[in-house]
């Protein structure tokens, strides 16, 4: 499980296991322990953020601000996808 940041207390990270075919570029969002009903959000193209599901049920306030510092580190997050996986898809 790549860890790419944490920002206050929320773990940001990928499975490294993410599925054959490879999804496209999102990360999972976390306050605590991973487990396989987290946050996730896809990260497009353009480096912005689109909710896939709220599985974690991180307050609205909370995961637009998690979603807005996650989208500022977009070509960070897309770096570290690349460099694990060795292939990019977006979802859009």
């Amino acid at each position: 499980m790549p860890q790419i940041f944490r920002i206050a207390g929320y773990l940001i990270y990928f499975w490294s296991n993410e599925s054959e075919p490879l999804e496209p570029v999102h990360v999972h969002i976390t306050n605590g322990v991973p487990t396989a009903n987290t946050t996730k959000v896809w990260i497009t193209r353009s480096g912005k953020c689109l909710l896939a599901n709220n599985a974690s049920k991180i307050p609205d306030r909370v995961l637009r601000d998690l979603m807005a510092v996650i989208e500022a580190r977009s070509g960070e997050v897309v770096k570290k996808w690349y460099e694990f996986h060795k292939e990019i898809s977006y979802y859009c």
